[in-house]
């Protein structure tokens, strides 16, 4: 096993898995040039990487003992131990670099079976694309014991961002959770009110400028809410629980009128009309983060 190879100074490496994803880590890898092994079930997805100087294994035992360094992206973590128990033997002294997406008790319990086969892991997220891959754009978090993450670091980095979030194997898989949150509220958010406007005649483009700033507005109150939420106080500074349940309930008088699906508007006017009932009706509308510490009622 090559710690360095002589003629690039950089760590030989694998990559396990060729969909979208792993073929641009792979690709990213070979930009940096990183000696790069390359395997999947379907070999044609690898011949363009070969093409580009990637070593092509025949098999998967081949691929993990390329080099110290292996990462695996495949569609779930089942995936995962169906590739590498049949060669877990050989995965002893390498480094694991997981960037499946999947939970974080799929994470935990990965990372179990990875260190009772002698190997170190590292858990990840990929927090892009994968044409961002390789550039300023792309962020990946990582999780595991901080020697690995240090001794691999500059190989990762060919990724994109490197960010290093705990110990705790399972925290990329929750931050990777907690932005999709954010994503896809946002997103019902703009496709709700595009829909209310489209009942009047009026195209979602005509709305998208509009919808553009109100999310940037809404970003730069983020930081402020964050400090809220860690200190448990709630001061209100753009406008209060009670000021917002009222529009609230003027969106969802007009997705009613105009006969379109209520129940986004619904669950919002729910959690805030929670949070009045609990003495948040004066406090900013970060309050209403403690409806969401605890399951519905």
């Amino acid at each position: 096993m090559r710690d360095l190879d002589t003629d690039t100074g950089r760590v030989p490496l694998s990559v396990l898995g060729l969909g979208l994803m792993g073929q641009a880590l792979a690709a990213a890898f070979l930009g940096r040039g990183h000696p790069t092994t390359v395997w999947n079930r379907t070999r044609a997805k690898a011949e363009p990487l070969a093409a580009q100087g990637a070593q092509l294994a025949w098999t998967v035992r081949d691929a993990v003992t390329a080099g110290p360094l292996v990462v695996i992206c495949v569609s779930d973590y089942d995936t995962v131990r169906d590739i590498l128990e049949p060669v877990s033997r050989d995965l002893s002294g390498r480094t694991l670099v997981n960037l499946t997406s999947g939970t974080s008790q799929a994470a935990r319990e990965t990372a179990q079976w990875v260190t009772h086969q002698g190997a170190v892991y590292l858990d990840g997220a990929i927090m892009a694309v994968p044409p961002a891959i390789g550039t300023a754009n792309a962020t990946v978090l990582y999780s595991g014991p901080t020697t690995a993450f240090d001794r691999h670091q500059q190989a990762l980095s060919s990724l994109g961002s490197s960010v290093y979030v705990g110990a705790d194997h399972g925290l990329p898989s929750l931050f990777d959770a907690a932005a999709l949150s954010l994503v896809w509220s946002t997103l019902n958010g703009f496709l709700h009110g595009a829909a209310l406007l489209g009942k009047a005649g009026i195209p979602a483009t005509a709305f998208a400028r509009l919808a553009k700033t109100g999310i940037e507005t809404v970003a730069d109150w983020v930081p402020g809410y964050a400090q809220q939420i860690d200190d448990g106080t709630y001061p209100a500074t753009e406008s209060t629980v009670n000021t917002n349940l009222t529009g609230m309930k003027h969106l969802l008088h007009e997705s009613h009128a105009a006969d379109i699906n209520t129940e986004l508007p619904q669950l919002l006017t729910t959690l805030a009309e929670r949070a009045v009932a609990k003495g948040h009706g004066n406090n900013s509308y970060a309050a209403i983060t403690e409806q969401l510490r605890h399951p519905s009622p």
